[in-house]
C-alpha cells in the first residue's frame, strides 16, 4: 500500500470515528493533520475587529492581519507561502465557511509538495465545518476573538446577529459593525434563499438595552415574515406590528431590501433611514437610489396613514450597493469636523476601487472611518455591502 493510500485510510478512520466529534479544536486539528501525515498545523482566528490573527495554541504569537503573510492570505482569501529557515516552509491556508472568513491556517512542512498542499487545502476546509458546528455553543472561539469586555447591550444584540458574510456564485454581502464591543442599537440581517438575497439594516432610536431590543424584535419579525415567504411591504408591515406591540415606545429607521438573483432586479423601502448608496465601475451613481423615506418603523400610524413605498432598480453585474447608519456620516474627523456623506463617498470610492473582494473593502472602509476617530465613535455605525456578480457577467 502506498504513502497516500495509508494516509486515505487513516484519515477515514479518523472521520469514521465519532469520538473525534467531541474533541476540542485544537486537539482534533492536530489529529486530522496527523491523519492526512502534516508535520505541523496551527489555526488562526480573526479576532472581531478583524485586526489580528489569534492563534488556538499558546506555542505561536498572534498575526497582524495588516502587514503579514497570515494576513495576506486572509485579505485575499488565497494561498500564501514562505520559507520558515531551518523549520522548512509554511504555507498559509484561508478558513472559509462559505463566503465568511474565519482565520487562516498554518501548514508547517519540511517541502511542500502538490500533494501536502491538497491535504492542506482539505484540513483547511474541514477545520471551517469544524468551527463553524462549535462556535455557537462553545464560549473558547469568543473568547479566543475578543480584546476587550463587552458591554450588555452588544453582548445581546450580536447574539442575533447572522454571519458578517454571506454569498453564493451570484451575489455576497458582507457587513461591520463599530464599536464593536459597544453597540446599542445598530443591527443588520442578511440571508439567501433560492431565488433571492434579502438584507436589512436598522437603527434604532436611544443606545441602550432598550435600543438593542427594539433591534433585537425587529430582525426577529424581519425573519418571521420571509420565513413564511411574505415579500417586501408584507414583511415591512409585519415589523411595524411586532414593534407596536412588544414595544410601543420605542422604532427604529431601517432599510431593507430584496434582490432577485437571475435578473439583478432590486425592491427596497426605506423607513427613515439613510439612502443606500449604489457603486458602478467603482465609481458613485449619484441619487440612484435617493427616494422620499417613509416613517421609522413602529407606530407609523403616527406619522402617515398611507401604506409603505416600495421602489425598484435593475442592478448591472458587478454592482455593489452600500447601505450605513447615520452614526457613519456623523463620525467626525480628525479636524473636529462631521466626515459627511461627501467625504464619506469618497471614502468609499477609495475602498473600492482597488478591485478587492468585498468583505475586504469594507473592512478597510470601516478602519478608515476609526482611524480618523482614533477608535473612538459617537454613536454605532454599521456598514452593509452586497454585490450582484451573476455568473455569465
Amino acid at each position: 500500500m502506498s504513502t497516500s493510500e495509508t494516509g486515505d485510510t487513516t484519515l477515514q478512520e479518523f472521520l469514521a470515528d465519532p469520538g473525534h466529534l467531541t474533541l476540542d479544536l485544537p486537539t482534533a486539528v492536530a489529529r486530522c493533520s496527523h491523519a492526512l501525515g502534516l508535520r505541523h498545523t496551527v489555526v488562526y482566528l480573526v479576532d472581531i475587529q478583524q485586526r489580528h490573527l489569534v492563534p488556538q495554541t499558546g506555542m505561536a504569537s498572534a498575526q497582524p492581519v495588516d502587514g503579514s503573510l497570515a494576513g495576506w492570505a486572509y485579505r485575499t482569501q488565497a494561498l500564501r507561502v514562505e520559507e520558515s529557515g531551518a523549520e522548512g516552509v509554511t504555507a498559509w491556508f484561508p478558513l472559509l465557511d462559505g463566503a465568511e472568513r474565519l482565520g487562516v491556517l498554518a501548514v508547517n512542512e519540511t517541502a511542500l509538495t502538490a500533494s501536502s498542499l491538497t491535504r492542506g487545502r482539505a484540513l483547511a476546509s474541514l477545520t471551517a465545518m469544524m468551527i463553524t458546528s462549535k462556535r455557537a455553543y462553545e464560549d473558547s472561539y469568543v473568547r479566543s476573538t475578543r480584546t476587550e469586555r463587552m458591554r450588555l447591550p452588544a453582548e445581546m444584540l450580536r447574539a442575533f446577529l447572522p454571519p458578517r458574510t454571506i454569498g453564493n456564485a451570484q451575489v455576497v454581502s458582507t457587513a461591520v459593525l463599530e464599536p464593536a464591543y459597544e453597540i446599542g442599537g445598530d443591527a443588520f440581517d442578511h440571508a439567501l434563499t433560492e431565488t433571492t438575497l434579502h438584507v436589512a439594516v436598522l437603527d434604532a432610536m436611544g443606545h441602550n438595552l432598550a435600543s438593542g431590543l427594539t433591534s433585537a424584535v425587529a430582525l426577529a419579525a424581519c425573519r418571521n415574515a420571509r420565513r413564511t415567504g411574505a415579500d417586501l411591504p408584507e414583511l415591512v408591515s409585519a415589523v411595524d406590528e411586532a414593534l407596536a406591540a412588544w414595544l410601543p415606545d420605542q422604532f427604529c429607521t431601517a432599510v431593507v431590501c430584496q434582490v432577485d438573483l437571475a435578473t439583478g432586479l432590486l425592491r427596497w423601502t426605506n423607513c427613515g433611514h439613510p439612502a443606500p448608496i449604489l457603486i458602478r465601475d467603482h465609481r458613485l451613481v449619484i441619487d440612484a437610489m435617493e427616494r422620499e423615506a417613509d416613517p421609522p418603523m413602529g407606530l407609523p400610524a403616527q406619522f402617515t396613514s398611507g401604506p409603505r413605498s416600495t421602489h425598484e432598480i435593475s442592478l448591472e453585474p458587478g454592482d455593489r450597493v452600500l447601505m450605513y447608519t447615520d452614526g457613519v456620516v456623523e463620525a467626525r474627523t480628525r479636524e473636529a469636523t462631521l466626515l459627511g456623506l461627501e467625504r464619506f463617498a469618497d471614502y468609499v470610492i477609495r475602498a473600492t476601487a482597488g478591485g478587492e473582494l468585498a468583505p475586504e473593502s469594507l473592512r478597510r472602509l470601516i478602519h478608515s472611518i476609526l482611524a480618523m476617530q482614533e477608535d473612538r465613535l459617537r454613536d454605532d455605525a454599521t456598514l452593509l455591502m452586497f454585490e450582484w456578480r451573476p455568473p455569465s457577467a
